[in-house]
């Protein structure tokens, strides 16, 4: 039986001619082996198709997912042209807090939380396959950290210790680390807590 087709996790709306609406809902995803994952090219269509605006508005709500989709989603946000503006509207956990981390501001509710950690894979294969996917996920940290440094107010030391500890942050920790701009009310949208996505985390 053919496995059916995933919707976007993403969908973007003309507010009017100078500014666009991004929502990102869901897992964070790229190609899989079946083929009907949406992927970070028609993201950049999608984009694009808003035109020549000014205010790209974010929302966030997200558990993470796909490293590769995740980075090429953050560089084309912070190559955009307009004035990015993130809300996390729930959650903004790995790969999806590196996206948010591309906003110009970012604005938290007090009941929203980010969660940043390290990345990770799984290998099979000898003692060289592992090697190489280790250097491989020491690389792919580096380049997360370098987006983190570009908006967080700590130092390397200090965000490398958050990544090593998989840190869930408050809407306050977030303002007070640098990776929120400001805190708005409370709002009533759930988080992306689905238990077969989050219990990839370990302190979850």
């Amino acid at each position: 039986m053919p496995k059916p087709k995933n919707k976007k996790f993403w969908n973007f709306k003309a507010l009017n001619e100078k500014t666009g609406e991004l929502t990102l809902y869901g897992e964070i995803s790229n190609e899989t082996w079946w083929g009907d994952e949406v992927t970070p090219k028609q993201f950049k269509e999608d984009m694009d198709a808003l035109g020549d605006i000014d205010v790209l508005n974010v929302y966030i709500n997200s558990p993470g997912g796909d490293v590769s989709a995740g980075q090429t989603i953050y560089s084309m946000l912070k190559r955009h042209k307009a004035s990015v503006h993130v809300f996390i509207d729930g959650l903004a956990a790995s790969m999806a807090s590196v996206i948010a981390v591309a906003g110009d501001t970012v604005t938290i509710p007090r009941n929203a939380m980010m969660m940043i950690h390290n990345p990770s894979t799984r290998t099979w294969g000898n003692a060289k396959d592992h090697r190489e996917a280790a250097d491989m996920l020491d690389k792919v940290c580096e380049s997360m950290i370098e987006a983190y440094l570009g908006k967080v107010t700590i130092d390397r030391e200090k965000l490398v210790e958050f990544l090593d500890a998989e840190k869930w942050l408050s809407a306050d920790e977030c303002l007070e680390y640098g990776f929120a701009d400001e805190i708005e009310e409370t709002k009533q949208v759930a988080a992306c807590l689905d238990k077969e996505v989050l219990g990839r985390y370990k302190n979850t």
